[in-house]
């Protein structure tokens, strides 16, 4: 099924352009410290990933193609279309709390990169404290305005390719001339519990490949070019993802890999101490990068949903500058109580277990472009295998992750009713 467009903008982004586009956003917080969550799964986290890449790719051209397909939709509107107005508010409001997650993860994820220079960050309370912070830091930028946002983004972007530069090289000598020992493969083989496990982690990392699609409006030819470039830049980011997750996971001794900056301690053994607390400098930057570009999100996406009816009017505020001072505001705020309220778990445990959560929310965004790609007949093969891995990945997460998704879609029907009578009266 296809909806002609109407006039659009001129279409400057081409091949290239795009597949700048996906890379730069997956490539944010999720290689930085998966290594340790990863490590305990040894090989069976190599297979999870090859699952993972295999099924963010089909994803990726379904959701490529649906857009296509239904142009100036976003995601929400296609499901409203496919299945009624409650189900696209469902997958709006989920969506929307995996933003808010995502970024409660992150901050987890510079907090621990940065206690390898400062130890006391190491603390559940402490390293919960200083996440907050970087929390309402990030929104502090975002409610000066995007150019301030814009400008951030760009800087941290650059610095966010160094220390997975550094790993690479580092792997290919070590592994080369046999300093490195790769752990051997276990002698009863792969187990399925162990890949199922590892793949809901490392889809984390690859979530924001449908980046292209939101730019279609601006996207030469693309019938052609955005399912190319969501293709191309999924598999090079999955690729660089598996070989440097993985060969931290794999060559560094199990102790050193709990840090709370892989990268940096991977650094320290194969180089100097010296060299690795720069690592982690620059993770950190990289991951308040990330945070930054989806604080932008967290503000717009209620923005929008509110404007559409679908939140109570109130959240469709905003500044002279076009700020939505009260999304932003919102949304930190619950970023802020979900991370008091886990503040007890280390940061390892407190990055896998958010990781998880926000995976399992994201997920049924997936969920529903599949089974709305399956409604409007577009690529309906791709479609069927797409959800069945996003349904598998959604087991994988475990009954704690999904099922808590479920709940906190549920907790969104009271706005959903309170939208509806606003529209109403």
């Amino acid at each position: 099924m296809t909806i002609t467009a109407s006039p659009a903008p001129a279409r400057t982004l081409g091949l290239a352009a795009c597949i700048a586009l996906v890379m730069g956003n997956m490539i944010g917080s999720g290689v930085f410290l998966l290594p340790a969550a990863l490590a305990p799964f040894g090989w069976d986290a190599v297979a999870g990933w090859g699952f993972t890449i295999a099924g963010s790719l089909v994803l990726a051209f379904v959701i490529a193609r649906l857009t296509v397909a239904l142009p100036g939709t976003s995601a929400s509107q296609m499901i409203a279309r496919a299945y009624g107005p409650l189900a696209g508010f469902a997958i709006g409001w989920i969506y929307w709390l995996s933003i808010i997650i995502t970024n409660v993860t992150i901050a987890v994820a510079a907090t621990a990169n940065l206690s390898s220079v400062l130890p006391l960050l190491a603390r559940p309370g402490v390293g919960a404290i200083m996440s907050i912070g970087l929390l309402w830091a990030m929104t502090g930028i975002n409610l000066i305005g995007a150019r301030a946002a814009g400008m951030t983004q760009i800087v941290t972007t650059v610095i966010k390719l160094i220390p997975i530069a550094v790993v690479l090289v580092l792997l290919v000598m070590t592994v080369g001339n046999g300093t490195a020992q790769v752990a051997p493969f276990p002698t009863q083989g792969l187990t399925g519990a162990g890949i199922t496990a590892s793949a809901a982690l490392t889809l984390w990392a690859l979530l924001g490949f449908e980046s292209a699609s939101v730019a279609a409006d601006k996207v030469r030819d693309p019938a052609r070019t955005i399912p190319r470039a969501t293709l191309i830049g999924t598999a090079v980011t999955g690729l660089i993802y598996l070989l440097v997750c993985s060969g931290i996971a794999l060559t560094l001794p199990a102790a050193e890999t709990q840090t709370g900056s892989p990268f940096g301690a991977f650094v320290s053994h194969y180089w100097s101490p010296g060299p690795a607390r720069f690592i982690a400098l620059f993770v950190a930057i990289s991951c308040l990068g990330a945070l930054n570009g989806w604080t932008l999100l967290i503000g717009e996406v209620p923005l929008a949903m509110a404007r559409a009816g679908e939140l109570p009017r109130w959240l469709a505020g905003t500044n002279a500058k076009g700020t939505p001072v009260r999304g932003l505001i919102v949304s930190t705020l619950l970023a802020s109580l979900l991370l008091v309220a886990n503040s007890l778990q280390g940061l390892v445990a407190l990055f896998t277990a958010m990781a998880l959560l926000a995976t399992s929310a994201t997920l049924w965004l997936y969920v529903g472009c599949a089974l709305a790609s399956m409604r409007f007949r577009v690529v309906v093969p791709a479609a069927v295998v797409g959800l069945g891995y996003a349904l598998w990945t959604l087991w994988g997460a475990g009954i704690v992750a999904s099922g808590s998704s479920v709940l906190l879609m549920a907790a969104g029907l009271p706005f959903y009713w309170w939208a509806r009578r606003e529209r109403a009266a």
